[in-house]
């Protein structure tokens, strides 16, 4: 089946499943718990669900407000997918942006988006990240977090707009902001406490959760949803609302094979293991209205050769793709542009593979030591000594290692180098100004190299959510009284493919404006 009908329908299936929730909402009300028949175990002003990048700028928000404030989170350890996160933010107009001498505005930023977003984004949601991202950054700087101080490029975008964590890691964001939740003496975290279920009112309002403290993530589970009943039921009463921030369903292989079943289960994906769509299959039984549920991005950057996320993605995603060539090992040719968005890189690495028969034939990231120079020691250092990433004295030697033919290659890289040098790329329209590559190409050794292929790495779909971060029902197509989310729960934002970066935009973003609204 061609991708174009799976697409069609994927359309279809998801006004199903809009119907469904619909359906669902009505005929299992009855399992939401009405709070007059509720006996709250604690009471806050706000309960925050997630204590990744979305749900930790909502509780800071929150307390800011003085509100106080309880973070549910289902596996041992804080933060969720963002501690594992690249930590590169978008963030147009940034001081950083502006000292480069970079001229940004909403309508480039919002073009941007809706590319590779194949037009499918709400525009709306755009906007509110354009307006605010800078005030989320200035907060986090207020607070801590420390950046490296450059703007960097990020796939997709046609100009330079991201900042970088000083520590090329997520948790250079949640480690802060963390530490600032647990001093505040209004905020509880409670880890290994798993959200089931909303209570609401006799108007429909949100006003608390059900949840299970003591639970224990099942690793081996098809469903743990479904299946892990670990855990002592608590009932907590939030005065103000809830925040859903529990992140994606990338690693729920059951919900995920519902909207996407080309994605195999055997299709590896970088997220942590409680990436499951318990959280959101509430809000749907809620009536809360699904958005855009079969687009899952994968990661074009990640290597066969390792589990998940890996040591060499961030060399691929900007060492290699920004500055060097990716390479057809059968041919030694470049096979696309290497600065596009993700699902076309995606596309063409898929196409690629597929001339093995073994669906094995990975493409070759190339880039010199001026690439790995410009950028965090650690997005190379850390794949060099773990093996993803091999380090060669000459080109030769680098096509030997990988079996590409030679000379094609030589000449491959030859061309590559000839169009840095002209500022323009007539084979894929590769970005190869002045100010896009500092004029670096393939020709500084020692030379790196490294294998990609895509693997599972992000949900665009997810429940509608206004500019104020409510959730919007599928019957009313008002706000759900009492009920916001943020973040890779969300639908809206990112249309059909995120571009790079945009993920920490979003769920900084409306985490931001859900804690401000509440």
């Amino acid at each position: 089946m061609k991708r174009s009908d799976v697409s069609r329908r994927d359309v279809l299936k998801m006004s199903l499943v809009g119907a469904g929730a619909l359906a669902l909402g009505s005929v299992q009300a009855g399992a939401i718990e009405s709070a007059k028949d509720v006996k709250f175990d604690e009471e806050y002003d706000v309960i925050v669900i997630g204590s990744g990048f979305a749900g930790s700028m909502a509780a800071l928000q929150a307390l800011k407000r003085g509100l106080k404030v309880l973070m549910v989170e289902k596996m041992g350890r804080a933060g969720g997918n963002s501690v594992i996160n690249a930590g590169n933010m978008c963030v147009p107009n940034s001081e950083f942006q502006k000292a480069a001498g970079i001229k940004d505005s909403k309508e480039v930023f919002i073009a941007d988006c809706l590319k590779d977003g194949l037009n499918l984004n709400h525009v709306d949601l755009l906007s509110v990240i354009y307006e605010r991202a800078n005030d989320a950054f200035e907060y986090l700087k207020s607070i801590g977090v420390e950046f490296s101080g450059k703007v960097i490029s990020s796939s997709g975008h046609s100009l330079k707009r991201a900042v970088q964590a000083k520590n090329s890691s997520g948790s250079g964001y949640i480690q802060p902001m963390h530490k600032l939740i647990e001093e505040n003496a209004n905020a509880t975290v409670k880890k290994r406490t798993k959200f089931d279920d909303f209570i609401v009112d006799d108007s429909g309002r949100v006003v608390g959760i059900v949840a299970r403290e003591n639970y224990k993530f099942e690793n081996n589970a098809a469903s743990d949803d479904k299946e892990n009943k670990s855990g002592d039921v608590k009932r907590f009463g939030a005065k103000k609302g809830v925040i859903l921030a529990a992140g994606g369903y990338s690693s729920d292989k059951w919900f995920r094979a519902q909207q996407v079943p080309y994605l195999k289960t055997n299709i590896d994906t970088v997220s942590q293991p409680g990436a499951t769509a318990g959280a959101l299959i509430a809000a749907m039984k809620l009536g809360a209205n699904p958005l855009q549920l079969s687009w899952i991005q994968l990661n074009p950057y990640t290597n066969p050769t390792e589990k998940g996320f890996g040591t060499s993605a961030l060399f691929t995603n900007h060492c290699s793709n920004d500055y060097g060539l990716s390479v057809d090992a059968k041919t030694g040719k470049r096979f696309m542009n290497e600065h596009a968005g993700r699902k076309i890189k995606c596309d063409a690495i898929f196409k690629v593979m597929a001339e093995s028969e073994k669906n094995d034939n990975y493409p070759v990231n190339i880039c010199d030591q001026a690439a790995v120079d410009i950028n965090s020691p650690a997005y190379t250092s850390k794949g060099v000594e773990a093996g993803s990433i091999k380090k060669f004295d000459t080109l030769e030697e680098l096509a030997k290692a990988y079996n590409i033919p030679v000379e094609p290659f030589l000449k491959t890289v030859k061309d590559f180098n000839e169009y840095v040098k002209a500022g323009k790329d007539p084979e894929f329209g590769k970005p190869l100004k002045k100010d896009d590559v500092q004029g670096i190409d393939v020709s500084k050794p020692p030379f790196y190299a490294s294998l990609s292929t895509p693997k599972i790495l992000y949900c665009m779909g997810g429940v509608e959510i206004n500019t104020k971060a409510q959730v919007i029902s599928a019957t009313t197509q008002e706000p759900i009284a009492g009920l916001y989310a943020a973040g890779e729960i969300t639908g809206g934002v990112h249309g059909a493919s995120r571009l790079g970066t945009m993920s920490m935009a979003d769920c900084m973003v409306f985490g931001m404006v859900a804690g401000e609204n509440i």
